[in-house]
């Protein structure tokens, strides 16, 4: 509530000739609407003790002819409780909706989903994907600029493993004989040949052997831009399959377009440039054949840039891609989403960013997270083909919600997904329940979209026209109380880069608004016009926090 905290910041001007920053939180609501604790923050300064301090500010505002506030007391050692006036809070539901432009003028690059071609998009990356949409949602909402990335190993080790097993599986370098895979199972068909050649590639030494060599044919074929020969026929063909399953994919997601993949392909070059210019700066240096990044200096790990066989790694892609985004973007903050497992090593990639590009390095942030299974599930490993794919998470929550009394359309199964993934704090591990999820009662993304569509039905059955009253119940001040939560909520999500915090603020208001709906008759009450004020005002924050959680809020269900 700006207004009373310019009030309260311009009467401790006034007695102490100081400034200060009131920060208003909600207390609990038997205490009023805000608490500050303010006095306690300038005790010091101005000499007094910070009970006195409060009991001043209090006394001044009360005495004060004009005042938003329509109650203050001093509580405790020196907090300040608030009520704000009737008509101010009336007033305020008028821009209860308004978010802070905070990022206007910023350009922000997004990087999440990252699947690799050659490699089935599996829970992880569904994870990252719906994360990232929203966290770009948020930002975009902030006001910044957003540019979404997707970035992905088109080359490496994977893509050798996988080229070698298709070459077997199809008897040899014949690229027609791909036509028999049929369109719909061509990235499973991609993973199990991924799975093959891992497997063959750590048991067995002569085909160990064939794929590092065919990993050297991949590097070879992007530096001679073959595009002819039957092997690079297969590799061509078979990319292309994965990235037009990452886009059918994100489609079925309803998630907004990337703007652009970059290939781990189109950053070798840049990344291999910046190693040799490090190693001749001493920012990297040889050891046993290979070229590497001596993290330990700066308290991190050592990391291979170039490996021994002169194949550059992913750290030195990673380098490469930073160097693109920044001299491309000149970016004010990238956000990049990744598993935990990633930690250590972006915290070594960045490192040795900063040794080029120290402003690219400060404003970048890594946000991780953790394991992703369903209940009793085990950790996935693509090595070993024992991964839950994101289409098993979709495929188990329409399963569950077959189970269900409730016919749900596929807007209310990406509903409880997304909301299954989005309620958690972002970085601890996600065990997805489906059938919590796509449950019509309870703390799920279905329940938020029916509440959605209660509101909108109660709002069908009203006939007084809506107006402004000049006072307010004590369960209209709560509710509206909590709607006014709702632009501080974004602002703090955004800053935060954490969507739970505004998933869990949808459910807390639908919950609030669920007891104001109990006790407080609107349709046919003499406070009718007010009270369906309020139904709008609230249907329409939970239609754009929905919106910002990337979920479809439906007029009926």
């Amino acid at each position: 509530m700006k207004a009373a905290q310019q009030q309260i910041e311009r009467v401790i001007e006034q007695l102490f000739n100081t400034s200060a920053d009131v920060v208003l939180t909600r207390p609990d609501q038997k205490f009023g609407d805000y608490a500050t604790n303010v006095a306690l923050q300038i005790a010091q300064r101005v000499g007094k003790n910070p009970r006195e301090v409060a009991d001043i500010i209090c006394t001044a505002i009360k005495e004060s002819e004009e005042s938003v506030i329509a109650d203050i007391a001093t509580a405790g050692p020196g907090f300040i409780n608030l009520t704000i006036a009737d008509a101010e809070l009336i007033t305020a539901l008028d821009s209860a909706t308004k978010t802070n432009k905070h990022l206007q003028g910023k350009t922000v690059l997004a990087e999440y989903s990252d699947p690799n071609p050659f490699k089935v998009l599996h829970a992880g990356h569904l994870y990252t994907t719906i994360v990232g949409d929203v966290v770009s949602r948020l930002l975009e909402e902030a006001g910044a600029s957003v540019h979404r990335l997707n970035f992905g190993g088109d080359l490496g080790l994977h893509v050798g493993k996988t080229m070698w097993a298709i070459c077997k599986f199809i008897g040899g370098e014949y690229p027609e004989k791909l036509e028999k895979v049929p369109e719909a199972e061509r990235l499973d068909w991609l993973s199990a040949r991924y799975v093959e050649g891992n497997d063959a590639y750590e048991e067995d030494e002569t085909a160990k052997a064939e794929i590092i060599a065919a990993n050297a044919r991949v590097y070879a074929l992007h530096a001679e831009d073959d595009h002819d020969t039957s092997f690079a026929a297969i590799y061509w063909t078979c990319r292309a399959w994965s990235y037009d399953g990452f886009d059918r994919l994100y489609e079925q997601l309803a998630i907004k377009p990337f703007e652009k993949y970059i290939p781990e392909s189109t950053v070798v070059e840049e990344g291999t440039r910046l190693v040799e210019q490090g190693a001749q700066q001493g920012v990297f240096v040889n050891s046993e054949g290979a070229v590497v990044f001596k993290g330990e200096e700066h308290g991190l790990h050592t990391r291979v840039f170039i490996n021994s066989q002169g194949i550059p790694t992913y750290e030195t892609k990673d380098l490469g891609l930073a160097s693109q985004k920044w001299n491309e973007y000149n970016f004010d903050l990238s956000v990049i989403i990744t598993a935990n497992e990633q930690a250590e090593y972006m915290k070594v990639v960045l490192q040795a960013v900063s040794h080029f590009y120290p402003e690219a390095a400060e404003r970048t942030r890594h946000l991780t997270h953790g394991i992703i299974k369903l209940p009793g599930g085990l950790k996935m490993s693509s090595r070993k083909g024992n991964i839950l794919r994101a289409t098993d998470i979709i495929e188990a929550a329409e399963q569950a919600s077959s189970q269900t009394e409730h016919t749900h359309t596929h807007a209310n199964i990406l509903a409880a997904i997304k909301y299954g993934f989005l309620k958690f704090r972002i970085g601890g591990d996600v065990i997805y329940d489906p059938a919590e999820s796509v449950a019509i009662e309870g703390n799920s993304g279905p329940y938020l979209q029916y509440a959605h569509a209660r509101a909108r039905s109660i709002l069908s059955k009203t006939t007084a026209s809506s107006k402004k009253a000049t006072d307010i119940t004590e369960g209209e001040r709560i509710l509206i109380n909590k709607l006014l939560d709702y632009t501080d909520v974004i602002t703090r999500a955004t800053i935060d880069l954490s969507p739970h915090s505004l998933a869990t603020y949808l459910y807390e208001l639908s919950q609030e608004f669920n007891r104001f709906y109990e006790h407080q008759r609107v349709v046919g009450d003499p406070r009718e016009g007010f009270r369906a004020q309020l139904v709008t005002v609230y249907a329409e924050v939970l239609r754009k926090g929905l919106d910002l959680l990337g979920i479809d809020a439906p007029e009926k269900m």
